[in-house]
């Protein structure tokens, strides 16, 4: 179990934080990043974070690590992940097509799934 996180934030630092948190153009979810590492800044327990940013604790022990290893930039985006499934190939797609665009098997009045 973590015990009191301090986060170390510069005037700089905490000005952009603020920025993006108090802007309504900035993303939903920018702003409650730098909402966490303000809120962690001024010394609130990640339970009192959690329930002020709406969110959970590992969300906020997610968001306390990424600023402190990356600044605020690792703040503004996202990790990439591989995609859950492989794109289908253009040749498989154009055979789907073509199938598709023929009539039904006999017997049978429409396509389905199976």
């Amino acid at each position: 179990m973590r015990t009191g996180v301090k986060v170390k934030v510069s005037d700089e630092q905490r000005r952009r934080l603020e920025a993006i948190a108090n802007n309504g153009n900035s993303k939903g979810k920018h702003i409650c990043r730098a909402r966490i590492v303000l809120l962690t800044a001024d010394g609130l327990g990640t339970m009192a974070i959690a329930a002020e940013a709406g969110t959970s604790k590992p969300t906020v022990w997610r968001w306390q690590r990424r600023y402190m290893e990356e600044g605020v930039e690792g703040l503004l985006r996202d990790k990439t992940r591989k995609p859950g499934k492989p794109r289908t190939s253009d040749a498989k797609a154009l055979e789907l097509v073509e199938l598709a665009q023929r009539s039904p098997p006999d017997g049978e009045t429409h396509w389905t799934i199976r």
